[in-house]
């Protein structure tokens, strides 16, 4: 099968989990703490009761592809084809009410991210990118999406999910980003790298994510005429240290900053 083949089932996985997950949204949900340490690590029945609906789908008609989930861990990660789920990319926003969240769905295709899908149910809205094109469906409608041209840093938007999820050592680099920047802002989760494809952010910079949180966002970018790396240039799909830029001048010289 195609990717294009495969972009009908990520729709059905993508309308499944959006159907799990809205019945909880802003209502009085219990909500447990992932985290071993002081740091706040939500996770919500929502949570896994979307992923669980992924998973099920997925093993029904693609019983020998592998999964990768942020609430039920691994299975068959060796496969040539594997899914890569974040039921809800947002927690905290979402357990806070606020609509800046949304379902991660990444197909890889021997270890490199292929597709993916950012759903968000609530505003009914489709982020997908085949890292060819990206595309765009929404209560406006239906349309292809290209990142904004951005000659430099300083005419640039940046945005950060917060400094606060970064060690001391990466907030004071990130520093450098934010006094160079024309406009820096905090918050979006997966939203601010969907923005960026849509053209009106120009870098996204995070630290300490996992794969599930980036998988599907890297083909989304990339589609839009994007790039996305590690702080370090290296491919992204594998998580950590992580920068997304609409202009390639930008990125050069974010990633300048980041490594001076």
């Amino acid at each position: 099968m195609t990717v294009i083949d495969f972009s009908a089932f990520i729709g059905r996985l993508a309308t499944a989990a959006g159907e799990t997950i809205l019945p909880f949204f802003r209502t009085s949900l219990s909500i447990d703490d992932k985290s071993k340490t002081k740091d706040f690590d939500p996770v919500t029945e929502a949570d896994r009761a979307a992923e669980a609906v992924m998973r099920r789908l997925i093993k029904a008609n693609f019983p020998q592809h592998g999964i990768v989930g942020e609430e039920f861990g691994n299975e068959h990660e060796d496969a040539d084809y594997v899914w890569v789920l974040d039921p809800i990319d947002g927690t905290k926003s979402f357990i806070g009410g606020f609509p800046i969240w949304g379902t991660l769905i990444a197909l890889l295709h021997k270890g490199a991210p292929v597709f993916g899908m950012m759903h968000q149910p609530f505003i009914g809205e489709r982020f997908s990118g085949d890292n060819g094109s990206t595309n765009y469906k929404g209560p406006s409608g239906e349309r292809r999406l290209q990142v904004r041209r951005c000659a430099s840093l300083s005419e640039a938007t940046t945005y950060t999910t917060s400094p606060l999820l970064m060690n001391e050592s990466d907030r004071a680099i990130f520093g450098r980003i934010e006094q160079g920047a024309r406009l820096s802002r905090y918050g979006g989760d997966c939203y601010s790298y969907c923005m960026l494809a849509a053209g009106h952010v120009d870098l996204v910079v995070e630290t300490e994510l996992k794969p599930y949180d980036i998988a599907a966002l890297i083909p989304i970018v990339t589609g839009a005429g994007g790039v996305v790396t590690t702080w370090e240039g290296k491919p992204a799909q594998s998580g950590g240290r992580i920068i997304a830029a609409g202009d390639p001048r930008v990125h050069e010289e974010a990633l300048k900053l980041l490594n001076g």
